[in-house]
């Protein structure tokens, strides 16, 4: 079974940058579409990023797109989330998660969820 885990997360000052880690375990991330979700206090967990076939490129939450960066090394089998010019507002619990299908994965609904990292931006 794929287990999950997230590393990275932190402190930063606003405009900071960011990388998370998840590195997964018990199987091939070859073989799932993967991607990053994010919890902000007092909010419903929302879609960040996510990816599934290469060719057809990553999909990003509007309010991400230009500043985050999801990618995946299938050597390492880890997924990343490059995170730039961080204002409060991305403040949160980030968490990874994989699934068989793009559309499970996209909903929130991805089988396999790590424990999740939190990411602070303040002055």
């Amino acid at each position: 079974q794929l287990q999950l885990a997230e590393s990275g997360g932190g402190s930063v000052l606003p405009g900071g940058s960011l990388r998370l880690s998840c590195a997964a375990s018990g199987s091939t991330l070859n073989w799932y579409a993967t991607g990053w979700f994010r919890q902000a206090p007092g909010k419903e967990r929302e879609h960040v990023a996510s990816v599934d076939d290469p060719d057809k490129g990553p999909v990003y939450a509007d309010s991400v797109k230009g500043r985050f960066t999801i990618s995946r090394d299938n050597a390492k089998n880890t997924v990343y989330l490059q995170m730039d010019n961080l204002p409060p507002e991305d403040t949160g619990v980030y968490s990874c998660t994989a699934d068989r299908t793009f559309p499970s994965l996209v909903r929130g609904t991805g089988a396999s969820w790590g424990q999740g990292t939190k990411v602070t931006v303040d002055s």
